[in-house]
């Protein structure tokens, strides 16, 4: 039997459109996932580090800090990449601020030995 040319054409244009939405019903799970862990996981911590980032920036003198090996101190000199720490009485270490981990604000801790 013999298919008329333009019934065929209409045919085959029915089986792609068919094969192009089980393409996208195969892959929505998939977008669907990543959604999810886009507003459950990504957009929350980029919110926390934007947070952190803004502390570091707008430390100051007489704040106190946690550097990210866990010393305590009070910023006695701030500098554009630089803070000055006090960490006991009369002993000052310098920081890279990016390694500032926590700013209390002013006289939350107090240096060691004090």
């Amino acid at each position: 039997m013999l298919i008329p040319q333009a019934f065929a054409q209409t045919a085959g244009g029915a089986a792609a459109n068919g094969g192009a939405l089980g393409m996208f019903a195969s892959i929505a799970p998939l977008l669907l996932v990543f959604v999810v862990f886009y507003f459950l996981m990504i957009r929350p911590q980029q919110k926390r580090v934007k947070a952190q980032q803004m502390k570091i920036d707008a430390v100051k003198k007489g704040d106190s800090v946690v550097t990210a090996g866990g010393i305590l101190g009070k910023i006695t000199k701030v500098d554009d990449s630089v803070a000055e720490v006090e960490i006991a009485p009369n002993v000052r270490i310098r920081v890279v601020k990016a390694t500032l981990s926590d700013v209390t604000g002013a006289g939350t801790a107090k240096p060691a030995n004090d």
